[in-house]
């Protein structure tokens, strides 16, 4: 009974030298399903069971949405399309103090709706606006902060293809999923936003006033209408769709990525160049996903077998404490690994693991699903090792430090904490869209 201790000790301390060693994620999970399974399960009958479980993990009509929200947002960002928002956005915000960073969390929400991919909201709008920032004397904490942002809405603004990764690994609804994480999405936006302005006004030295061309009321208009409404009309088709049950999540990505296709060709930018980028990006990123969700079957399986799943549940409902204590310790663990791994990979760790303690607790998943995609976005923000730091490191410019990122970032990171604890205090902020679903 004692024994899953040894092997959680086993089974995770070995995950552990092999990603220290250098291997590849994904190929460092199916090493470690490999040789354990070969063990656990009589050699070579068990490694044939590896297989069935690799293909039924992957080929699932679940899946089909991930592939298709990436190449929504390789399309997107390889055209250029997407870049026009943040000129249609400026023209609106006048002279606005902060605009340019009420400008990134702005941009940086609506290239959400239609990239979702952190890392490239992050290197469009910091290689467009960070360098226009400075020049006009922004601080770094005014300039980096709200620029990195922004750019992990991505995760938590649908479409999203790591919601739907996190629900498919943890049989959550996919549609329930994504329609749960707008309001909290766009109330984390509008957090980042208020802090900003609130700061600014504050200490105006950290954003200083200019004067903006001025920009004809009638073309602001014009290119709203242009630029802005064909490219929310995705989101809202694909969103919408979904809520009023007229399309499954995996018919809606297929839309989506469609209309992108059809976007692009109308604004002239549908070129061979575009589409091969755009595809060959959304292929290698896909496989990049599909090769660490083929190794999530086997290791929850393995989990299982071993007694590790049950053995940790058992003890997390052993504990003294409030159920908001567990789902805080909970998402402490995510937080921490959050700082050294990706977010599909702490998704495929803990999901196996924290899903049977939710449904043991008679949480509701959505909701649950709502706050790790929250904790998972700030994966990408957490010193010392977020991925988007180092993207933003590699834009900016020689004299910007790393610790220059990290101190920018640090109100953000702790916006995000205030958002999480009211979405737990209000399970309806996460519930009440999907209570309403057709």
């Amino acid at each position: 009974m004692w024994d899953w201790p040894i092997y959680a000790l086993m089974f995770f301390g070995g995950l552990v030298v092999l990603l220290l060693g250098g291997l590849p994620v994904a190929f460092a999970f199916l090493l470690l399903n490999v040789v354990a399974i070969y063990f656990f399960w009589g050699g070579t009958a068990g490694i044939h069971q590896l297989v069935l479980s690799i293909d039924s993990s992957i080929a699932t009509f679940i899946l089909v949405p991930v592939p298709m929200f990436i190449l929504m947002g390789t399309m997107m960002f390889h055209s250029g399309v997407a870049g026009r928002l943040i000129d249609v956005l400026d023209a609106w915000l006048g002279r606005l103090r902060g605009r340019l960073s009420i400008l990134a969390v702005g941009a940086g929400a609506m290239l959400a709706t239609v990239t979702g991919v952190a890392m490239g909201s992050v290197a469009m709008l910091g290689s467009t606006l960070v360098p226009e920032m400075e020049k006009r004397g922004y601080s770094k904490s005014m300039s980096l902060g709200p620029v990195l942002a922004s750019g992990s809405l991505a995760i938590m603004i649908p479409p999203s293809a790591l919601a739907v990764i996190l629900a498919s690994l943890g049989r959550i609804s996919v549609g329930g999923m994504l329609v749960g994480i707008l309001l909290p999405g766009l109330l984390l936006a509008l957090s980042y936003g208020i802090y900003i302005f609130v700061r600014c006004l504050m200490q105006p030295s950290l954003a200083p006033a200019y004067a903006p061309e001025p920009v004809p009321m009638g073309r602001r208009i014009t290119d709203t209408l242009l630029y802005v409404v064909p490219m929310m009309s995705v989101i809202v088709v694909v969103i919408g769709s979904i809520f009023a049950g007229m399309a499954t999540p995996t018919e809606a990505a297929a839309i989506g990525a469609l209309m992108t296709f059809v976007l692009a060709a109308v604004y002239g930018k549908l070129t061979w160049s575009v589409t091969k980028k755009a595809v060959g990006s959304a292929t290698l990123i896909s496989a990049m996903v599909l090769i660490i969700l083929s190794g999530s079957a086997a290791f929850s399986q393995l989990l299982a077998f071993s007694g590790v799943t049950s053995g940790i549940t058992r003890l997390a409902l052993g504990l003294d404490v409030h159920p908001v204590i567990l789902l805080i310790l909970m998402q402490a663990v995510v937080f921490v690994l959050g700082m050294f791994l990706e977010q599909t990979s702490i998704v495929m760790v803990t999901v196996p693991i924290f899903m049977p303690i939710v449904a043991a607790m008679g949480w509701e998943p959505v909701w649950f699903g709502a706050i790790m995609l929250l904790n998972l976005e700030l994966a990408t923000l957490s010193p010392p090792f977020g991925l988007s730091l180092f993207v933003m490191k590699g834009i900016v410019s020689r004299d910007t430090t790393m610790m220059d990122i990290y101190l920018a970032v640090l109100p953000f990171v702790a916006i995000n904490l205030v958002v999480m604890g009211i979405i737990i205090a209000f399970p309806a902020i996460v519930l009440w869209l999907p209570s309403i679903m057709l």
